[in-house]
């Protein structure tokens, strides 16, 4: 099977989970109670498997590294499915795959149509390896954490809108009730903020101190280094003012989202001026 069939097989089944999800999850007035089937669990490992091959045949198995802006949306949504998968496990996260899966879908196959630019010989070493692993870790968890502050902004406005509430009275009516209670996303997001810090930390302190190693020239400021430690002194802020001072709500979901947005420019949202924009690949 060609690569090719395999990047749109990998994206129709991820788009066709999506359609379940949401057709079963969020349409209509009526939703499954039951948290996520044992054979949805397996059915999404299906894709997530095509997915983990085709990132391992692009970017280690390959002769020549190639990464761009579509190697790291792609990296970013196999990450973001399988710890989604992986909490499926622990928590009632079903509402979740019909946000997730559609994206997975559209980025999985973005590099069949975007292989991005060729790299130098230093990209090649281990060092490097594990500072890009590092790195789209953290893309991942930020990427999770923004979707966890797009849907509590949405909960709670029609909370304060009075639009939650069912026929029967119940707290969650519709689509909604698919959802995890809101205090529950918020110490999730919470958790998952916290790790992404971590790993972002690592991500910056590891490029500024084996620079040499990593890519072969000292460290310098550039517009993905600014971005970056723009993004983390957001993220910094916004942890310091949850545990000082108790942030949560609106505030906190716009310092999170706007951190995220940084974080994109970084990297992604630059590669993809260069390479589709401007050409330059």
């Amino acid at each position: 099977m060609s690569d090719i069939l395999l990047y749109a097989v990998t994206s129709l089944l991820y788009a066709a989970l999506g359609l379940h999800f949401w057709r079963t999850r969020w349409s209509g007035g009526k939703t499954e109670s039951a948290g996520i089937a044992s054979w949805e669990r397996s059915a999404i490992l299906a894709p997530l498997l095509l997915h983990s091959y085709l990132l391992y045949a692009g970017l280690f198995a390959a002769a020549e590294l190639r990464f761009g802006f579509s190697q790291a949306l792609s990296v970013t949504l196999w990450l973001t499915v399988l710890i989604y998968w992986v909490e499926s496990l622990i928590y009632d996260v079903k509402g979740m795959h019909a946000l997730v899966l559609p994206l997975a879908a559209v980025c999985a196959l973005l590099p069949a149509f975007f292989p991005g630019p060729g790299t130098p010989s230093y990209t090649q070493t281990f060092v490097f390896r594990v500072h890009l692993l590092v790195a789209m870790l953290a893309y991942s968890l930020f990427t999770i954490a923004a979707l966890h502050a797009t849907l509590m902004t949405l909960l709670e406005r029609r909370l304060h809108a009075g639009k939650l509430a069912g026929p029967s009275g119940e707290s969650l009516a519709g689509p909604w009730a698919s959802l995890p209670p809101l205090m529950t996303l918020e110490a999730l997001l919470f958790r998952i903020l916290t790790l992404g810090f971590v790993l972002l930390s690592l991500t910056l302190v590891s490029g500024f101190v084996f620079s040499e190693e990593l890519f072969g020239k000292a460290a310098r400021f550039n517009h993905k280094t600014v971005f970056g430690i723009i993004s983390w002194i957001i993220f910094a802020a916004l942890l310091v003012g949850r545990y000082g001072w108790g942030w949560r709500g609106r505030t906190a979901l716009r310092w999170t989202l706007a951190g995220f947005a940084a974080l994109l420019f970084a990297y992604v949202g630059s590669m993809f001026v260069l390479e589709v924009i401007l050409g330059r690949v």
